[in-house]
């Protein structure tokens, strides 16, 4: 039984490849990849003769079961274009069809897109959302955002070139003006990491733009407490609207910034408060 290599490839520079990559590259079976003429001049330059098989999106149901007999006698390596397997990719599902057969998967870390971007932005890493690709059409791309406009999270997407001017103007619209950063050709000779808000980007970006890019976007900043009036105020709009008092603690502490502890002690002194006047 053979193992199924996750092997991350440069996503520019051939530099960035491990040693360990090289190594399995060189001593699998069978490389599965999404254009084999591109990983075909990579094989080369590390000076691999490993046979190859494509794998990528328009093939990738017909090509499971060749690559999964594969595995039943020998290793194989996955790999994208550029970059880690399984991202934003159909790598994903032969990952789950290996799984499933009980091959084991390893994955071979190394080039990413998507962390030299974040770390490179400037904008918070310790929790972030990777959106992979957005929809093509901008009503669908707006709908995402919105579903995303309240999130703090700093926010990481692919998109193409082409369609850079529409997605950061969608991002505007949807999201205002937040920081960004905008990398561009990462690794690569025209390599370009363009940080600032988003109306700076849509004017920066707003000629002829080619090459691969990575979008960070800031999160939704922290939305200042309320003060206790508006806070009382809430509590008996939705005790009014007969939510129960569990109910109207809940509601409240999640869109007013206050603790559950602080709204609990307001629902007790008006409580008592409607005690005394009842007397």
């Amino acid at each position: 039984m053979g193992t199924l290599f996750l092997i991350a490839t440069p996503i520019g520079n051939l530099e960035d490849i491990t040693l360990r990559a090289i190594r399995l590259l060189r001593q699998v079976d069978l490389v599965a990849a999404e254009d084999t003429r591109h990983t075909g001049r990579l094989l080369a330059h590390i000076e691999a003769d490993t046979p190859q098989i494509s794998y990528h999106d328009h093939n990738k149901l017909t090509r499971l079961d060749v690559v999964l007999q594969a595995l039943e006698s020998g290793d194989v390596a996955l790999v994208s274009d550029a970059g880690t397997p399984g991202l934003s990719d159909p790598g994903y599902r032969l990952v789950q069809a290996a799984i499933a057969n009980g091959f084991p998967v390893v994955p071979i870390p190394g080039p990413s897109a998507l962390t030299a971007a974040l770390v490179a932005s400037g904008l918070p890493t310790d929790s972030f959302i990777y959106l992979g690709f957005p929809p093509r059409q901008s009503a669908a791309r707006r709908r995402l955002l919105s579903e995303l406009s309240d999130q703090r999270r700093t926010l990481v997407l692919f998109e193409t070139a082409n369609r850079l001017a529409a997605t950061l103007a969608d991002i505007e619209a949807v999201l205002g003006n937040r920081e960004i950063a905008v990398a561009r050709e990462l690794t690569k000779l025209h390599e370009e990491i363009w940080r600032g808000r988003v109306s700076g980007a849509r004017e920066h970006f707003s000629a002829d733009v080619r090459g691969e890019i990575t979008l960070v976007i800031a999160g939704a900043d922290e939305p200042e407490p309320w003060d206790e009036d508006r806070v009382r105020k809430w509590l008996e709009h939705l005790l009014e609207q007969g939510k129960t008092h569990r109910e109207a603690v809940k509601e409240t502490t999640r869109v007013s910034g206050w603790s559950r502890r602080d709204v609990y002690q307001l629902t007790i002194q008006r409580e008592h408060s409607e005690g005394k006047r009842d007397d």
